[in-house]
């Protein structure tokens, strides 16, 4: 209730730009900041994705403010993983460090999720998280995700972890 999911928009750009260039935001997310150029890549993927398969990721703001929260959502990032996910709806979130702490993730999240069990009651989730990011793993664990295995992303050790559909409950 305290927040609003919607698709992004060109206007989200600046709010996203600032987000990703927060250090503390990318700490757990290849560990450094990004540019300008590939903030506007990720905006354009959010936006491909929903024309492409249909789902994607949303911009969340705060419902009685209107300010920037962060982005959550579904995706297949086609990684270079073993195992692979691909073919399997992958969630993700960020928040903007300002709104860290305050418990909008795991609400948008969940918010995500009631989504995904309405449009995909038969089909298993997944998400990625580093061993040592607390924080998302409570996030990841409170809305229903159970570690599957350890793996590595990129050189680094990552958690994958799996939700049961809707159906299975």
């Amino acid at each position: 209730a305290r927040l609003t999911l919607r698709a992004p928009t060109r206007d989200d750009f600046p709010d996203s730009l600032v987000m990703w260039s927060d250090a503390e935001v990318v700490r757990f997310i290849g560990g450094k900041p990004f540019t300008r150029e590939e903030v506007w890549a990720r905006l354009l993927r959010y936006v491909g994705h929903w024309a492409l398969l249909g789902y994607g990721f949303w911009v969340v703001r705060e419902t009685e403010s209107g300010r920037f929260v962060g982005e959550v959502g579904f995706a297949d990032f086609q990684r270079d993983m073993e195992p692979s996910l691909t073919g399997t709806p992958e969630i993700g979130w960020a928040l903007s460090s300002s709104m860290h702490g305050k418990g909008y993730a795991t609400e948008a999240v969940r918010a995500a999720l009631a989504w995904a069990d309405e449009t995909w009651p038969s089909v298993a989730t997944a998400c990625i998280v580093a061993p040592q990011n607390e924080a998302s793993l409570r996030v990841a664990h409170k809305t229903g995700y159970r570690e599957q295995l350890r793996t590595a992303y990129k050189g680094q050790p990552t958690i994958v972890l799996r939700r049961a559909p809707l159906a299975s409950k």
